[in-house]
C-alpha cells in the first residue's frame, strides 16, 4: 500500500496543522476553537514544568512539537516514518519558512507559509527519517519522549512501546498522544489492543513507568474550508521509574 503521508496533499495538510494561524485552520466565526494549535499544546500543556535536557519527538511529521520543546530543551531529535514531512521539516529548520498551498474548494487553493515558532531555537533541533518501530540502536537516552497520535498507526505498537524503556532516562518524561483510531489499514487487527487503548498502554509500559495523569486533547485537521477532521486524543503522561 502507497503511504499517504508522502503525498503534497498531506505534506500541505500538516504544514496548515502545525503552523496555521487560527483564522487559516478556521475561517468561521464559530467551530471548536478549543482543537486548534494541538501540536504546539501537546508540549506546553502535558511537559509541565517545561521538559528540559535531551527530548525525542517521535511521529514528528512536519516538526512543530519539536520546534517547541527546543524553547527549552538544549538538543531536540525529531524522527518520521515520511521522507516527504522530514523534508517539510528540514526546509523549515534550515530556512525558517516553508511556502505551500491551502486547500479552499474543488480546484481552488490559496498561497500560505510556514514559519518557525517565534522563541525555537531550530539549531538545537536534528530531523532524520526512521521508523519508530526500528528505531536505530545509538539514539542513546532522554529526558523528554513525546509520540503524539503515533500508536496507531503502527503496524506493530507494541515493539515500539517495547523501545521506549531504553529511550527515556530514570525519572524523565514520557508523553503519549493517540486518538484511539484503529484501522486494518495501519495495523492488523490481531496487534489491536483488546479493550481499552491506555488499559494496553499499561499493559506494556507498567513495568517501567508510572502513569502520572491522563488527559483530553481535542484537534482540528482542515481538508478545505468547509471540511475539517475533529477528534479527541487521549494524553498519558508516564514518568520512567
Amino acid at each position: 500500500m502507497e503511504n499517504p503521508y508522502e503525498s503534497d496533499r498531506l505534506v500541505n495538510e500538516y504544514l496548515l496543522f502545525h503552523y496555521g494561524a487560527d483564522d487559516e485552520v478556521l475561517p468561521w466565526g464559530f467551530g471548536p476553537r478549543e482543537a486548534l494549535r494541538f501540536a504546539a499544546r501537546t508540549v506546553a500543556e502535558t511537559f509541565a514544568p517545561p521538559a528540559a535536557g535531551r527530548a525525542l519527538d517521535l511521529g514528528c511529521a512536519v516538526g512543530r512539537s519539536a520546534f517547541e520543546l527546543s524553547k527549552t530543551c538544549d538538543a531536540v531529535v525529531g524522527i518520521d516514518f515520511s521522507h516527504a514531512f522530514i523534508a517539510a521539516a528540514q526546509r523549515l529548520k534550515d530556512t525558517g519558512r516553508h511556502e505551500y498551498e491551502r486547500h479552499e474548494e474543488a480546484a481552488r487553493f490559496a498561497p500560505a507559509v510556514a514559519e518557525v515558532p517565534a522563541g525555537a531555537r531550530p539549531e538545537r533541533v536534528a530531523f532524520e527519517q526512521g521508523d519508530a518501530m526500528d528505531l536505530r540502536g545509538d539514539l542513546g537516552q532522554f529526558d523528554a519522549v513525546h509520540a503524539a497520535n503515533l500508536l496507531c498507526r503502527l503496524p506493530e505498537p507494541a515493539r515500539f512501546l517495547a523501545r521506549l524503556p531504553d529511550l527515556v532516562r530514570p525519572g524523565g518524561r514520557l508523553v503519549l498522544t493517540t486518538p484511539c483510531t484503529w484501522l486494518e489499514e495501519f495495523t492488523p487487527r490481531q496487534n489491536w489492543p483488546r479493550g481499552a487503548t491506555l488499559d494496553f498502554l499499561q499493559d506494556h509500559l507498567a513495568a517501567s513507568f508510572a502513569l502520572d495523569r491522563t488527559q483530553e486533547m481535542p484537534f482540528l485537521i482542515r481538508e478545505h474550508a468547509r471540511k475539517f477532521q475533529w477528534t479527541v486524543a487521549q494524553a498519558s503522561v508516564w514518568t520512567r521509574r
